[in-house]
């Protein structure tokens, strides 16, 4: 049985400034898409992008991730609480982000994107899906590091206590299971499939299809939000918000195969 080291959030102070992990974890996310991106405008040029337009649409994704994330949070989990507390929607210091939501906060911010420069919403998000699963699993390391999204109970020899579950359970390390499928394996799947011209769409299809069948398999060892539990047919609300990403990944890649 294991214990969760119980990492000090709190990465550096700076006299009364306090950085902690979990920022440093987005800076990384956001830092390796430009990495990543120069190395793909050099190498692939068939993208047809620009650093400038790399630099530009990053500005973009990181309003779609900050907003989305947060109003998906908001919509998706707790409504009723800031229905009743609109201005907790504000207090971002307090934690409270959702992928999907930041997905969908990206999906429209590419969509001004690719509006600004007049350029096809999916060739924009065929550039940019390859770049995001080490962004997650840079996240997933920072809910690690944390000891936050803990998993179910579990007997298996590498189950962990996360004291702050305050039960002294052995649980899955489910953000680590995440941090190596949403993530490394993700990765290497969207890295290769693009490493060659690909039908407009095919791409974000795939990622569709891979992040929602990850993350719904994930979801089996990560413990449900407590003030929501399981949902209809045992599921949580990670997997039925997945679901819906595997089905239009389906039909986009279905489309962009078939297209002329």
């Amino acid at each position: 049985m294991l214990i969760h080291p119980q990492f000090d959030p709190v990465a550096l102070q700076l006299g009364p400034v306090a950085i902690h992990w979990y920022g440093l974890m987005y800076l990384l996310a956001f830092l390796q898409v430009i990495l990543l991106g120069r190395w793909c405008i050099k190498h692939r040029p068939w993208s047809g992008w620009t650093v400038n337009m790399l630099d530009d649409v990053l500005f973009y994704g990181v309003l779609g991730v900050i907003f989305g994330g947060r109003l998906g949070y908001v919509l998706f989990y707790k409504p009723a609480d800031y229905l009743a507390h609109p201005l907790d929607i504000l207090k971002l210091w307090e934690g409270g982000m959702s992928f999907h939501g930041g997905f969908l906060g990206v999906i429209i911010a590419m969509a001004l994107f690719a509006n600004r420069h007049k350029l096809r919403w999916l060739s924009v998000t065929d550039f940019i899906a390859p770049l995001v699963p080490l962004g997650l699993a840079a996240g997933r390391l920072g809910n690690f590091i944390n000891g936050e999204l803990w998993g179910r109970a579990t007997d298996l020899p590498w189950g962990m206590i996360f004291p702050q579950a305050g039960d002294g359970i052995a649980r899955h390390p489910s953000q680590l299971y995440q941090f190596a499928g949403e993530g490394l394996l993700l990765f290497a799947i969207l890295w290769l499939y693009s490493s060659k011209p690909r039908p407009l769409g095919a791409v974000s299809g795939v990622f569709l299809i891979g992040y929602g069948s990850l993350r719904f398999l994930a979801e089996f060892a990560r413990e449900p939000d407590s003030f929501l539990g399981l949902l209809d047919l045992g599921l949580s609300m990670g997997q039925w918000l997945s679901l819906p990403m595997i089905v239009a990944g389906a039909i986009m890649l279905r489309w962009a195969q078939r297209r002329p």
